[in-house]
Protein backbone atom coordinates (compact mmCIF):
# COMPACT_ATOMS: atom_id res chain seq x y z
CA UNK A 1 0.00 0.00 0.00
CA UNK A 2 1.20 3.38 -1.18
CA UNK A 3 1.84 5.87 1.83
CA UNK A 4 -0.64 8.87 2.01
CA UNK A 5 0.68 12.29 0.82
CA UNK A 6 -0.48 13.84 4.11
CA UNK A 7 1.86 11.78 6.27
CA UNK A 8 4.93 14.36 5.90
CA UNK A 9 4.72 17.44 4.67
CA UNK A 10 6.17 18.06 1.24
CA UNK A 11 9.19 20.05 1.34
CA UNK A 12 10.16 22.11 -1.44
CA UNK A 13 12.92 23.39 -2.86
CA UNK A 14 14.20 25.55 -5.96
CA UNK A 15 16.17 22.30 -7.24
CA UNK A 16 14.71 19.15 -4.79
CA UNK A 17 11.91 18.34 -2.67
CA UNK A 18 11.04 15.36 -0.68
CA UNK A 19 7.55 13.49 -0.56
CA UNK A 20 5.82 10.16 0.41
CA UNK A 21 4.50 8.32 -2.93
CA UNK A 22 0.98 8.88 -2.59
CA UNK A 23 -0.04 6.27 -5.68
CA UNK A 24 0.92 2.56 -7.24
CA UNK A 25 2.66 4.78 -9.82
CA UNK A 26 4.33 6.82 -7.72
CA UNK A 27 5.91 3.55 -6.00
CA UNK A 28 6.98 2.22 -9.20
CA UNK A 29 8.74 5.20 -9.98
CA UNK A 30 10.84 4.07 -7.10
CA UNK A 31 11.28 0.72 -8.19
CA UNK A 32 12.19 1.92 -11.52
CA UNK A 33 15.14 4.00 -9.78
CA UNK A 34 16.04 0.84 -7.75
CA UNK A 35 16.32 -0.97 -10.45
CA UNK A 36 18.68 1.55 -12.62
CA UNK A 37 21.01 1.44 -9.31
CA UNK A 38 20.80 -1.66 -7.98
CA UNK A 39 20.07 -4.06 -11.09
CA UNK A 40 22.02 -1.60 -14.29
CA UNK A 41 24.21 -0.15 -12.01
CA UNK A 42 25.47 -2.77 -9.39
CA UNK A 43 24.55 -5.85 -11.31
CA UNK A 44 22.21 -7.27 -8.67
CA UNK A 45 19.64 -9.90 -9.33
CA UNK A 46 16.52 -8.41 -8.63
CA UNK A 47 12.83 -9.84 -8.93
CA UNK A 48 10.90 -7.46 -11.68
CA UNK A 49 13.83 -6.72 -13.89
CA UNK A 50 11.76 -7.88 -16.69
CA UNK A 51 9.83 -5.06 -16.28
CA UNK A 52 12.48 -2.75 -15.32
CA UNK A 53 11.63 -2.68 -11.57
CA UNK A 54 12.94 -3.94 -8.46
CA UNK A 55 10.31 -5.33 -6.62
CA UNK A 56 9.96 -7.64 -3.69
CA UNK A 57 7.21 -9.01 -1.20
CA UNK A 58 8.00 -5.59 1.24
CA UNK A 59 6.75 -2.56 -0.66
CA UNK A 60 3.05 -3.13 -0.37
CA UNK A 61 3.84 -2.96 3.56
CA UNK A 62 6.53 -0.21 3.20
CA UNK A 63 5.42 3.71 2.47
CA UNK A 64 7.93 5.12 0.10
CA UNK A 65 10.08 8.53 0.73
CA UNK A 66 10.76 9.94 -2.82
CA UNK A 67 13.54 13.17 -3.64
CA UNK A 68 12.05 14.45 -6.96
CA UNK A 69 13.81 17.45 -9.26
CA UNK A 70 11.80 20.33 -9.07
CA UNK A 71 12.00 21.45 -12.70
CA UNK A 72 11.33 18.14 -14.35
CA UNK A 73 9.68 16.24 -11.35
CA UNK A 74 11.89 13.17 -11.83
CA UNK A 75 12.54 10.96 -9.05
CA UNK A 76 16.13 11.04 -8.10
CA UNK A 77 16.64 9.20 -4.64
CA UNK A 78 14.47 7.00 -2.58
CA UNK A 79 13.76 4.74 0.13
CA UNK A 80 11.37 2.52 2.08
CA UNK A 81 9.77 2.92 5.55
CA UNK A 82 8.95 -0.06 7.80
CA UNK A 83 7.21 0.28 11.02
CA UNK A 84 7.23 -2.09 13.15
CA UNK A 85 3.69 -2.79 13.18
CA UNK A 86 4.13 -3.21 9.35
CA UNK A 87 6.43 -6.04 9.94
CA UNK A 88 4.47 -7.61 12.58
CA UNK A 89 1.80 -8.25 9.92
CA UNK A 90 4.13 -9.01 7.35
CA UNK A 91 6.30 -11.38 9.70
CA UNK A 92 9.28 -10.12 10.10
CA UNK A 93 11.77 -6.44 9.58
CA UNK A 94 13.74 -6.79 6.13
CA UNK A 95 17.21 -6.96 8.31
CA UNK A 96 16.48 -10.16 9.25
CA UNK A 97 16.70 -11.75 5.89
CA UNK A 98 20.75 -10.73 6.73
CA UNK A 99 20.87 -10.84 10.31
CA UNK A 100 19.63 -12.61 13.96
CA UNK A 101 18.65 -8.99 15.05
CA UNK A 102 18.87 -9.93 19.08
CA UNK A 103 17.73 -7.72 21.32
CA UNK A 104 16.51 -5.10 18.67
CA UNK A 105 13.10 -5.51 18.21
CA UNK A 106 12.56 -5.76 21.86
CA UNK A 107 13.89 -2.01 22.39
CA UNK A 108 11.81 0.20 24.29
CA UNK A 109 9.90 2.52 21.96
CA UNK A 110 8.33 2.64 18.48
CA UNK A 111 11.25 1.18 15.71
CA UNK A 112 11.40 2.24 12.04
CA UNK A 113 13.54 0.74 9.70
CA UNK A 114 14.94 1.68 6.52
CA UNK A 115 15.83 0.12 3.05
CA UNK A 116 16.17 0.16 -0.22
CA UNK A 117 17.54 3.68 -0.10
CA UNK A 118 19.33 4.59 -3.34
CA UNK A 119 20.43 8.45 -5.31
CA UNK A 120 20.74 8.77 -8.71
CA UNK A 121 24.45 8.40 -10.11
CA UNK A 122 24.21 12.42 -10.90
CA UNK A 123 22.96 13.44 -7.53
CA UNK A 124 25.47 11.75 -5.08
CA UNK A 125 27.90 14.65 -5.15
CA UNK A 126 24.68 16.78 -3.95
CA UNK A 127 22.17 17.86 -1.72
CA UNK A 128 20.11 14.41 -2.55
CA UNK A 129 21.14 12.55 0.86
CA UNK A 130 20.52 15.61 2.68
CA UNK A 131 16.90 16.15 1.64
CA UNK A 132 16.00 12.54 1.90
CA UNK A 133 17.56 12.11 5.64
CA UNK A 134 15.39 15.65 6.21
CA UNK A 135 11.95 13.94 4.89
CA UNK A 136 13.15 10.88 7.26
CA UNK A 137 13.33 13.04 9.91
CA UNK A 138 10.02 15.10 9.55
CA UNK A 139 8.48 11.31 9.74
CA UNK A 140 10.54 10.67 12.74
CA UNK A 141 9.34 14.13 14.50
CA UNK A 142 5.55 13.61 12.88
CA UNK A 143 5.17 9.77 13.91
CA UNK A 144 7.05 9.45 17.51
CA UNK A 145 9.61 7.32 16.46
CA UNK A 146 12.63 6.36 19.12
CA UNK A 147 14.90 4.31 16.78
CA UNK A 148 15.70 4.08 13.51
CA UNK A 149 17.50 1.11 11.70
CA UNK A 150 18.32 -0.18 8.23
CA UNK A 151 21.16 -1.90 6.56
CA UNK A 152 23.92 0.40 5.23
CA UNK A 153 25.97 -1.28 1.98
CA UNK A 154 29.58 -1.13 1.13
CA UNK A 155 31.99 -2.61 -1.44
CA UNK A 156 33.61 -5.93 -0.84
CA UNK A 157 36.46 -5.31 -3.13
CA UNK A 158 38.89 -8.19 -3.79
CA UNK A 159 38.55 -11.01 -1.02
CA UNK A 160 36.04 -8.66 0.51
CA UNK A 161 39.34 -6.61 2.16
CA UNK A 162 37.88 -3.30 1.08
CA UNK A 163 34.57 -4.08 3.60
CA UNK A 164 36.75 -5.34 6.15
CA UNK A 165 39.12 -1.57 5.69
CA UNK A 166 35.88 -0.21 6.66
CA UNK A 167 34.46 -1.90 9.12
CA UNK A 168 38.16 -1.31 10.94
CA UNK A 169 37.04 2.27 11.10
CA UNK A 170 33.60 1.13 12.24
CA UNK A 171 34.88 -0.66 14.99
CA UNK A 172 37.08 2.35 16.58
CA UNK A 173 34.48 5.02 16.00
CA UNK A 174 30.87 3.64 15.68
CA UNK A 175 30.46 0.21 17.59
CA UNK A 176 26.96 -0.15 19.72
CA UNK A 177 27.29 -1.40 23.03
CA UNK A 178 27.52 -5.65 23.06
CA UNK A 179 24.01 -5.84 24.49
CA UNK A 180 22.16 -4.86 21.05
CA UNK A 181 24.53 -6.47 18.54
CA UNK A 182 23.00 -8.68 15.79
CA UNK A 183 25.09 -11.71 14.01
CA UNK A 184 25.57 -11.45 10.27
CA UNK A 185 24.01 -15.00 8.84
CA UNK A 186 26.54 -14.67 6.26
CA UNK A 187 29.86 -13.23 7.43
CA UNK A 188 32.59 -11.53 5.25
CA UNK A 189 35.22 -14.06 3.87
CA UNK A 190 37.94 -12.02 5.80
CA UNK A 191 37.60 -9.70 8.46
CA UNK A 192 41.37 -9.14 9.17
CA UNK A 193 42.29 -5.50 7.33
CA UNK A 194 46.15 -3.57 7.63
CA UNK A 195 45.85 -0.11 9.57
CA UNK A 196 46.85 1.28 6.55
CA UNK A 197 43.87 1.28 4.68
CA UNK A 198 42.20 2.09 8.30
CA UNK A 199 40.71 4.90 6.53
CA UNK A 200 38.78 3.27 3.51
CA UNK A 201 36.30 5.65 2.76
CA UNK A 202 32.68 5.08 3.37
CA UNK A 203 29.87 4.94 0.80
CA UNK A 204 27.84 8.28 1.27
CA UNK A 205 24.39 6.30 3.12
CA UNK A 206 27.16 4.84 5.97
CA UNK A 207 28.96 8.25 6.13
CA UNK A 208 25.29 10.03 6.87
CA UNK A 209 24.53 7.01 9.49
CA UNK A 210 27.74 8.14 11.15
CA UNK A 211 27.58 11.71 11.38
CA UNK A 212 23.81 11.61 13.03
CA UNK A 213 25.15 9.20 15.90
CA UNK A 214 23.85 5.80 14.24
CA UNK A 215 26.16 2.80 15.72
CA UNK A 216 27.22 -0.63 13.48
CA UNK A 217 25.35 -3.15 15.46
CA UNK A 218 28.77 -5.69 14.47
CA UNK A 219 29.99 -7.38 11.54
CA UNK A 220 28.23 -7.00 7.94
CA UNK A 221 26.52 -9.73 5.93
CA UNK A 222 27.82 -10.90 2.66
CA UNK A 223 25.00 -9.68 0.08
CA UNK A 224 25.46 -12.15 -2.88
CA UNK A 225 22.67 -11.05 -4.93
CA UNK A 226 23.65 -7.85 -4.49
CA UNK A 227 27.45 -7.79 -4.60
CA UNK A 228 27.99 -6.07 -1.40
CA UNK A 229 28.26 -6.18 2.29
CA UNK A 230 25.41 -4.72 5.00
CA UNK A 231 26.35 -3.17 7.89
CA UNK A 232 22.98 -3.13 10.15
CA UNK A 233 23.13 0.89 11.82
CA UNK A 234 21.08 1.84 14.27
CA UNK A 235 19.77 5.26 15.33
CA UNK A 236 18.74 6.42 18.86
CA UNK A 237 16.75 9.22 18.31
CA UNK A 238 17.85 10.62 21.70
CA UNK A 239 21.23 10.28 20.66
CA UNK A 240 20.95 12.10 17.66
CA UNK A 241 24.13 14.24 17.04
CA UNK A 242 22.92 17.85 17.50
CA UNK A 243 25.01 19.87 15.20
CA UNK A 244 25.04 16.96 12.10
CA UNK A 245 20.93 16.85 12.86
CA UNK A 246 20.49 20.66 12.54
CA UNK A 247 22.60 20.81 9.64
CA UNK A 248 20.55 18.95 7.52
CA UNK A 249 17.16 20.20 9.05
CA UNK A 250 18.21 23.10 8.22
CA UNK A 251 19.42 22.37 4.64
CA UNK A 252 16.28 21.42 3.48
CA UNK A 253 14.64 24.20 4.17
CA UNK A 254 17.42 26.67 1.96
CA UNK A 255 16.93 24.13 -1.25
Amino acid sequence: MAGSATASSVKRGERLFVELAATEREVREAQALRYRVFGEELGAKLKGSDQGLDVDEFDPYCQHLLVRETKTGGVVGCTRILTAENARRLGRFYSESEFDLGAIPQLPGRLLEVGRTCISPEYRAGAAIAVLWSGLAGYINLHGFDYLFGCASVPLGDGDFQAAAIMNRLRRQSMAPEAIRVAPRVPLLTTAATDDVLDAPLPALLRAYTRLGAKACGEPCRDPDFAVADVLMLLNIDELNPTYSRHFLARASDL
